[in-house]
């Protein structure tokens, strides 16, 4: 169609209407040579400002989209000398900052850029400039420690889009990533609650939310317990990834579910090669941790968190060290190194101070907690209950799960039907949860406890949620290879679920489990 169009001497109007289909339509490489093409023809036709939009929406496909940077900074060049044919008094000036401000390293100096912006979108009455400039601000406010303003700037620019009032999909998708990113970053679980509720028809009816925006929602549904929606965001992440895109956004933010589910070996496979990114060391440092490679976890995390311990903090160091420092805690106490496992816990501690928000403060009073637990010293129940309530606000069930834990634990000696609550409801929580690692622990504390352990039923048809997913893929006829592509698996562990599963249900074969599918299918479907 595209090449048909060209072919016909299609106007620039009509390709650049034909590359926001195709956009819409997740197809991205075609989108991007259609508006290609809808620059030439603006050029042909001498409608220069044209030309320019066309020239800075191919930019932001394959850049921003496709990840070919250096295709990107081509069709910059060809932006920027554009500009050079028009007056100052277009919008697309505008562009032009916020595009400088990519580059810019220095903060303020980048904060200047995108003022300016905002203000040319104000002045000749471009809201796509106004408010991607104002994201991009808030992102900028983020990073350097003043998220709550930040955000602000971010809520705004997003009610803006749900006013209609943002016209280019191209900058609808970019403001949603960028709220994405920005929700993640500090954990805002409820703040990203509330938009999608509020912008999900938005959302669908515009098909924003590509392989990057999935790949940061993914990671805020994983921290807000809703595994599988985060799961469908992630392995369509790594989908759309497949296509060109870097996979790395969307291997990490898996890797992690897995972890909390308590799958180490398919976290691992996840992880393999990501060893040097930046974003994969928590995730990486915490499944160390997970399989008692505690040396290997200490390493990385005081590589990627080193600096003075009595330090005050950095510019925009909050974001980035305070899960790194959540992790280092419990790295620490693990080693049985207490004094280190204290230090690391005070530079959490004014990190939270730092940064508003009731995440970062509730991981801070956890890791106090966990070390007067350890230590026998402090209160270990102020901290705990401190870091109940930051956690319960932050709606992240995990981390409250967690911190029940360890309280049951802190109370074991002074009240030991408090203990024994707590540890329940954290087993429950994470039954619940399908985290089967962390629930093998605390139903062991119970056990310590003198109290019963009240587990599913075992025996036929007694499935795990990994062994259920392998006996509905079998049931539709897939290989073992197969079944290892579709979950993330090796072939040695799909065969290892493959025999528990037919174990368990009394089975003699493949054949027999895809009939036991077929038997068992939910009627309608």
């Amino acid at each position: 169609m595209v090449e048909q169009a060209a072919a016909d001497g299609a106007s620039g109007t009509t390709l650049e209407a034909l590359g926001e289909a195709l956009y819409l339509e997740r197809e991205y490489a075609a989108a991007a040579g259609c508006y290609e093409r809808a620059y030439v023809a603006y050029r042909r036709e001498r409608q220069v400002i044209a030309a320019g939009r066309a020239a800075r929406t191919v930019a932001w496909i394959v850049g921003n989209v496709l990840g070919d940077w250096a295709v990107q900074s081509g069709w910059l060049g060809r932006f920027r000398r554009i500009l050079a044919e028009v007056g100052e008094d277009s919008s697309e000036h505008g562009w032009a900052l916020i595009y400088e401000s990519f580059a810019e390293p220095d903060a303020l100096a980048r904060e200047n850029l995108l003022r300016d912006a905002i203000a040319i979108g104000r002045r000749l009455g471009d809201p796509d400039v106004e408010f991607e400039a104002l994201v991009c601000l808030g992102g900028v406010f983020l990073m350097t420690g003043r998220a709550e303003q930040g955000l602000g700037m971010i809520d705004e620019a997003l009610a803006a889009v749900c006013a209609g009032e943002v016209a280019e999909t191209a900058t609808v998708d970019s403001i949603f990533c960028l709220f994405f990113w920005a929700c993640e970053l500090v954990t805002d679980v409820p703040r990203a609650d509330q938009w999608m509720r509020r912008a999900a028809k938005l959302v669908q009816r515009h098909n924003v939310a590509g392989a990057f925006c999935r790949a940061h929602y993914g990671g805020i549904l994983t921290a807000a317990g809703r595994w599988e929606e985060a799961e469908v965001q992630l392995v369509e992440s790594t989908r759309l990834f497949d296509v060109g895109m870097p996979r790395a956004a969307a291997l990490i933010r898996l890797a992690d579910l897995r972890l909390r589910q308590g799958r180490l070996e398919e976290a691992a496979q996840l992880l393999a090669g990501l060893d040097t990114h930046p974003d994969a060391a928590r995730t990486l440092a915490a499944l160390h941790l997970a399989c008692g490679e505690t040396a290997l976890a200490r390493d990385l995390l005081e590589r990627c968190t080193a600096g003075s311990d009595d330090a005050v903090p950095r510019v925009g160091e909050t974001t980035r060290l305070g899960p790194l420092l959540a992790v280092l805690v419990d790295v620490h106490l693990a080693e049985g190194d207490l004094d280190s496992a204290e230090r690391a816990a005070r530079r959490l501690g004014r990190l939270a101070e730092a940064q508003r928000g009731p995440y970062l403060a509730a991981a801070a009073a956890l890791a106090r907690g966990r070390v007067c637990v350890a230590s026998g010293q402090g209160d270990a129940r102020g901290c705990l209950h401190s870091a109940l309530d930051g956690f319960a606000r932050a709606q992240l069930p995990m981390e409250l799960a967690t911190t029940r834990l360890e309280l049951a634990r802190a109370m074991e000696g002074l009240s030991p039907e408090v203990a024994v609550a707590a540890a329940k409801a954290a087993l429950e929580a994470f039954e619940r949860q399908g985290a089967a690692r962390h629930a093998d622990v605390a139903a062991a504390l119970l056990r310590s406890l003198g109290a019963p352990v009240r587990t599913g039923p075992k025996g036929v048809g007694a499935l795990t949620k990994r062994e259920t997913e392998v006996l509905q893929l079998i049931g539709i006829g897939l290989s073992n290879v197969e079944i290892g592509e579709r979950l993330f698996i090796t072939r040695k562990t799909v065969e290892h679920h493959v025999g528990n599963t037919l174990a368990k249900l009394g089975l003699r074969n493949r054949a027999e489990a895809a009939a036991y599918v077929a038997r068992h299918k939910p009627a309608g479907n």
